[in-house]
This record gives structure tokens, sequence and C-alpha cells, in this order.
């Protein structure tokens, strides 16, 4: 059975609109008004609600407030439809809990996209959740089917960012391979070497893919714009360290261990701190920064200079990008971190030559 899209706009004009796009592929309820909205809840269950902004009455906000004040209704996913074009407005729908917005008038390409990927997320969430409770109730060894179960959903979701950002899936997967490869370093040279135990460099290594995971709540038309973002749009951007923390402690509460929730709640809110103490979203420094964020910043940066230089031209290399992070050291990364990355220089050159990364 397809899934059920409740649109709801008081402009009769744009309702049937946004239903002659959507309704090839989805069962389609309408509302023309906040309280209809919420007249229609009582009985149905929709799979993800379109909402406008500007209702009289009883507007967009209004009716996100009572939504996300509900246990059932709050796990309704739902995207606002505005004619307003802001990052003011953009802003304010994200922080009552809208996962995107998209503006009037409608483009049919972007519509249709929007609705399918929040669905997709959705069903992704949804299954992850059915798989977690059917195994745990089938198998005995809890600990370990949990960790099988956890390190798929992991690959589900980081692949399905790198999707969202019209990315191939190298970065998710170069980021994995020098955090691996980090730790293993950094505890042979003994460098914050008690800390980094057998059980932290699995968790760190398969938690590296998500450090962007907050990403799935910005919306398309920051996440691939073309050029610089304004100051409004990164300020919206920077949330996706809070957003991403929020997520991970939502899909792991109750069914992995303390450090395992710890490692990933590290990774994805503060790798973009600097070691300087100027990065956010808490403006830490040194080595009050966890651990885990400070290694797969590291990792995380050295992919995205290798990336910069590729883009400049055949001329370029990774020599430019390990120059760029030994500059980064001590002011946006940690300096003993880098100090043991750069000893892997020649190792990583030939996994690069070899088309390993």
């Amino acid at each position: 059975m397809s899934q059920i899209v409740l649109i709801v706009d008081d402009d009769i004009t744009s309702l049937k609109l946004a239903m002659s796009i959507i309704e090839k592929d989805y069962r389609v309820a309408t509302a023309i008004s906040g309280e209809m909205t919420l007249k229609y809840l009582e009985k149905n269950r929709p799979d993800l609600i379109l909402l406008d902004l500007n209702m009289p009455d009883m507007d967009g906000l209004e009716v996100m407030e009572v939504l996300s004040a509900d246990p059932e209704y709050s796990k309704i996913p739902v995207i606002f439809l505005t004619a307003t074009h802001s990052p003011q407005i953009e802003a304010q729908c994200l922080d009552v809990g809208a996962l995107d917005f998209v503006s009037k008038p409608f483009i049919p390409q972007v519509l249709r996209s929007r609705v399918r990927r929040i669905l997709e997320l959705y069903n992704f969430k949804d299954q992850l959740d059915a798989m977690v409770e059917e195994r745990s109730k089938e198998i005995m060894d809890k600990a370990e089917k949990k960790s099988e179960i956890q390190n798929t959903v992991i690959v589900g979701l980081a692949n399905l960012i790198e999707e969202r950002e019209n990315s191939t899936g190298a970065h998710v997967r170069n980021v994995q391979i020098y955090v691996k490869m980090l730790c293993e370093a950094l505890r042979e040279q003994r460098v914050y070497a008690p800390q980094i135990t057998d059980e932290f460099m699995e968790h760190i290594y398969y938690l590296a893919s998500l450090h962007d995971v907050g990403k799935i709540k910005i919306s398309d038309a920051i996440l691939q714009k073309n050029g610089v973002l304004s100051e409004e749009e990164f300020g919206i951007m920077r949330n996706h360290t809070r957003y991403g923390a929020d997520i991970m402690d939502e899909l792991l509460a109750g069914c992995t261990s303390e450090d395992c929730w710890r490692t990933a709640h590290d990774v994805v809110l503060y790798h973009h701190e600097r070691w300087d103490g100027t990065g956010y979203p808490e403006g830490l420094a040194g080595e009050n920064i966890p651990l885990a964020g400070r290694i797969v910043a590291v990792a995380d940066t050295f992919d995205t200079f290798c990336e910069d230089c590729m883009d400049k031209g055949e001329d370029a290399d990774e020599s430019q990008a390990f120059a760029m992070l030994r500059e980064a050291a001590g002011t946006r990364l940690d300096p003993r971190i880098v100090e043991v990355f750069v000893t892997l220089e020649d190792k990583l050159k030939e996994m690069i030559k070899e088309g390993v990364l």
C-alpha cells in the first residue's frame, strides 16, 4: 500500500498543484486549515505532512507546536511550504521541528525530491526499529547481535547522507580508513594510548562515517547550493552537529553500550571544534575537546584538503594536503594527532596511487 501524504494549505490553487505533483506516487489527503489538520489526525496517521506556513487563524508554526507536544503526532515528519524566501524563515521552520521546507511556487522536481528523501529516511528508521526489536527477541547474545545491527545502520545512514550531498560515498570511506590507521598509529606511538582501547577503535571506526549525520536535517537548498553560503545559511549549516548528536542519542538509546553511545556523541557533536577554541558548537579548546572528536576532525579535514587540492587541477596532489594539514596543527587541529598522522604520509600516498583511497 502506498504511503499517505497530508497536504495542508489554505490556498486551493497551491493545494491542487502539490496534489498533481505527488499523487502518482503517493496517496494524498488534504486539509485547508490547521483545525482541519488536527481533526484529520484524530483518526488518521499520514506518513508525511506538507504544511503551509502562512494560514489564517492557525498558522503552520502553531500547528507544529501542537504536533510537537503530542508523543504520537511528533513522530510524523513535516515539510513546511512557504512563499517567503529567507534564511530566517528557514531557521524558524527547522527550530520548531520541521525536517525541510519547500518554496512556492513549487518546482515539481524539487517537491518530489524532498518528499521522497524524507520518506526514505523515515522508512529506513522504521525498518531499523523493527529489526532491532525482532533481533532482540530472537538472539540471546544481545551484545554481539546489536553490534551487527548497528554497523548495518551506520553504513545505511552514511550512504544516505552522501547521496543527499550528491557525493559518491568516497569521503565517508576515506574518513573511516584514515581514522583506523590514525588510531593504530597513535597507540603504536603511545600518543593518547591509554584512551585508545580496542573497544574505542572499533566504535570510532564505524561511527566516523556518521560524523555529518546531522546534515539530514539541513535542507537541500543549503546542502546542495553552488557557491559560498551566506552568513545566515552557514549559521544553519553549523547546526548539523547538534542535530546529529540528537539523532544519535535517539537512535542508540537503549540499544548500545555506554561507551559506544559516548563515542558516537563525541564524534558527531565535536568534530568541528578547533584546538584554539574558535570552533563550534561549544567553542571548546585543546584537550577539553573529546578525543574522538579530535581524531575525526583530523581525518575529515585531511580528506577535505585532498578534495580541494584535486579541484585545483592536474598539478595539485596530496602533498599539498599534507602541507595544509601541518599548517592547521595547533590552531584548527590537535598538534600531537597531526604529528602522528603525517608519519603515515608515504603509506597514504601509496594507497592513493593504488586507488585504495
